[in-house]
């Protein structure tokens, strides 16, 4: 039983210091049908929960493609600005269902772990697939994963970790030092998510504003402090890899693949990862070591890290660890069974802006001809359709349209094949009833 409950962040959060954050409606609400992703990492034995029904046609045109597809439930009552997993809790008629396949030995396997999800096997008698939410709470905070390079000794940022006011103090007196010699810095919150909970700082009153800011919210919370401080990085490539650490603590290394970020956002992938053979060793060295430790703190199960190459060559190859299911994770399914050991795919969101609903039949003949149809062509797999209008009736949109995305991922023989298809979705998009934002 699968559920898409992406942003599990926002629960670790709850009640933990860090940096204040905002989050726009709009987004959340967008954001909350990211679960659809999770219609192509089950199997046709296994089921998904989410928010709505998709749509038909978009059904049938991955069952087209030749995916087998899982069995659907959705919730009586979706609310856009919760979580399929609050929806849930929210459902008995649900409740009663996921109850009955619970007796029939189902388990629940959620993008992450936080008490919502932990309600829910309460409710429903589902064994939970994954580790605690209290273990995945502690591995999936940035001063976890700093300290655990530490304890590694893999090379990161120079930087330190703040729990507390007198290291705060010290940090931003050190970073200060950086500034002056002309070194930026980056204030990342131990829970924040998708760029909200990073700050890029590049002068000493910023600095100083930040530390005032930060300061005043610790001694409302008994002095606590939950933010690392580290030296911004000449970076050319981020990159992402997967690893998956078994219940008996074994690390299966899946891939590594070039990640695409606008100001720490994730946008996309591309793969292969531009990596030298030395550079895939030591990524691999990397993710058994950090997967062994995971294991010795009890987490088992998928492990994301996001890690980045330097202007002068140097790897890092750990930033921080996303211990739960990643944007590659749901991308998996296509990679083994869809793209060829030669492809070179592109997987990323088209925003947009539409001014009406925007059906699934009406979207696959504007992408007519670009839209892959087998695993051999050059073309366009879209993996989530219900972000396209999930947005349609959220407030504020009235009379000036409303935010949308569309994901999927463009595959070809080239890495110049894979950019004329992306250019050519984008033009197609922004002719459409939609107005295509650029990012």
């Amino acid at each position: 039983m699968l559920l898409g409950n992406f942003e599990v962040e926002e629960h670790w959060a709850q009640g933990e210091p860090g940096l204040p954050g905002i989050v726009m409606p709009a987004s959340r609400v967008i954001v909350n049908r990211m679960d659809e992703f999770a219609l192509l990492l089950a199997g046709p034995d296994d089921y998904v929960v989410v928010k709505a029904p998709p749509d038909e046609d978009y059904l049938r045109y991955l069952a087209d493609l030749g995916l087998a597809l899982p069995r659907v439930l959705t919730v009586a009552n979706q609310q856009p600005q919760r979580t399929v997993s609050e929806d849930a809790v929210a459902d008995p008629q649900l409740i009663g269902a996921l109850g009955r396949l619970a007796g029939k030995g189902a388990q629940l396997w959620p993008h992450g772990v936080s008490v919502v999800e932990e309600r829910l096997t309460q409710l429903t008698g589902l064994r939970l697939a994954a580790p605690p939410a209290d273990v995945c709470k502690k591995v999936n905070s940035k001063i976890y994963s700093r300290l655990l390079a530490d304890e590694l000794g893999l090379p990161q940022p120079e930087g330190m970790v703040c729990r507390e006011l007198d290291e705060l103090d010290r940090a931003v007196r050190r970073a200060g030092e950086w500034l002056a010699a002309g070194r930026p810095i980056v204030l990342k919150d131990a829970f924040g998510v998708s760029g909200r909970g990073i700050v890029v700082v590049r002068d000493s009153r910023r600095l100083a504003q930040l530390h005032a800011l930060i300061a005043r919210g610790a001694r409302r919370s008994g002095g606590r402090v939950g933010v690392i401080m580290e030296e911004w990085l000449p970076k050319r490539h981020d990159l992402n890899y997967q690893m998956t650490v078994d219940r008996v603590g074994e690390v299966h290394f899946d891939v590594v693949k070039e990640a695409i970020t606008s100001d720490g956002v994730h946008q996309g992938h591309r793969m292969p990862a531009p990596l030298s053979p030395a550079q895939h060793r030591q990524v691999r060295s990397a993710a058994r070591a950090i997967g062994g430790r995971l294991a010795a703190d009890g987490y088992f199960g998928i492990v994301g890290v996001d890690a980045l190459t330097t202007t002068d060559g140097r790897l890092y190859p750990i930033i921080e660890v996303n211990a739960r299911n990643n944007m590659s994770t749901y991308q998996e399914r296509l990679r083994r069974t869809w793209f060829g050991p030669d492809t070179v795919a592109l997987a990323r969101q088209y925003p947009m802006r539409l001014t009406r609903a925007l059906p699934f039949g009406e979207l696959s003949a504007l992408l007519a001809g670009v839209l892959a149809d087998r695993p051999d062509r050059p073309g366009l797999v879209i993996n989530n359709f219900a972000t396209v209008n999930a947005a349609v009736n959220a407030a504020g949109t009235e009379g000036t349209g409303f935010a949308s995305r569309l994901y999927g991922v463009v595959s070809a023989g080239s890495a110049r094949q894979v950019d004329a298809l992306d250019r050519e979705i984008a033009d197609r998009l922004r002719n459409c009833s939609a107005t295509v934002e650029q990012p």
